[in-house]
């Protein structure tokens, strides 16, 4: 655990080395924030509530969206397979820590830095320009926060199963960019799962995408409560488990087919 704890320490320290990136993206994610509050404001018109969110929830949607971008890393994840495309990823193998765990521990310390210095500061920004809901009680604090670790456990499992497809492609990007591009519209990232038909959030229920973004929300605007939350958490832990199980299996096999400079 200690060699995890510092591979996660020194990633944590190089992503603050970043300084004009993370103010450049922040700014980004502000900027889109506020220009997605503004078009679901003129959508609500003069209605009040629409599938159980307000218009004051609604706007608290974009800032969590928002804020959980850089998180999550829900528009992409390319390093694992830049570095098979590379053969770095051979002296990767080799290290004392298992291939899984090796960029989950690098990972970690990105989504920290994210979180706190691009989230968290969204939602404070976002605070000084609207009166958007905030959490409240005990239950729902620990709640979200749980959420909030499943749900980057889930989209790290995520991006490495759909990264690993370069042990077979030399065009992995293509198959990442399609990856994640159905991800940002069946987590609820683009729209509020709420507003879609029912057949349709039944349909995301059935894949591990809500797990990363819709449960974070729902948990914070207090939309689930009682044996719902408890299910909307367990569903966290099944494709966290679930996934984590499948990455080990597809990269098994990736590794029998891996060839390094004609080795």
């Amino acid at each position: 655990m200690r060699l995890f704890w510092e591979l996660t320490k020194l990633s944590f320290q190089r992503q603050l080395t970043y300084r004009a990136a993370l103010l450049a993206g922040l700014a980004t994610n502000l900027f889109f924030g506020i220009l997605r509050a503004s078009v679901l404001v003129a959508l609500y018109g003069t209605r009040t509530e629409v599938a159980g969110l307000s218009i004051r929830d609604a706007i608290t949607y974009t800032a969590l969206t928002q804020g959980i971008i850089a998180y999550l890393s829900i528009f992409g994840w390319y390093d694992l397979m830049n570095s098979i495309a590379s053969g770095e990823v051979a002296a990767d193998l080799l290290k004392p820590l298992s291939y899984f765990r090796f960029w989950l521990a690098q990972d970690l310390g990105r989504a920290l830095v994210a979180f706190f210095l691009r989230g968290v500061t969204i939602m404070l920004l976002y605070r000084l320009i609207y009166d958007i809901t905030l959490p409240h009680g005990i239950e729902q604090g620990l709640a979200l926060t749980a959420s909030l670790c499943l749900s980057w456990f889930v989209s790290f499992a995520w991006r490495f199963l759909v990264n690993l497809a370069a042990f077979w492609t030399p065009n992995a990007k293509g198959v990442g960019r399609f990856a994640f591009g159905i991800a940002w519209v069946l987590s609820g990232f683009f729209m509020p799962l709420r507003f879609f038909p029912a057949w349709f959030i039944t349909l995301c229920n059935f894949t591990p995408f809500p797990s990363m973004v819709n449960t974070n929300i729902e948990i914070y605007l207090g939309l689930l409560t009682g044996a719902a939350l408890w299910q909307a958490l367990a569903s966290q832990i099944f494709w966290a488990v679930g996934l984590t199980l499948l990455c080990q299996a597809i990269l098994r096999s990736g590794v029998r087919h891996l060839v390094v400079q004609g080795g």
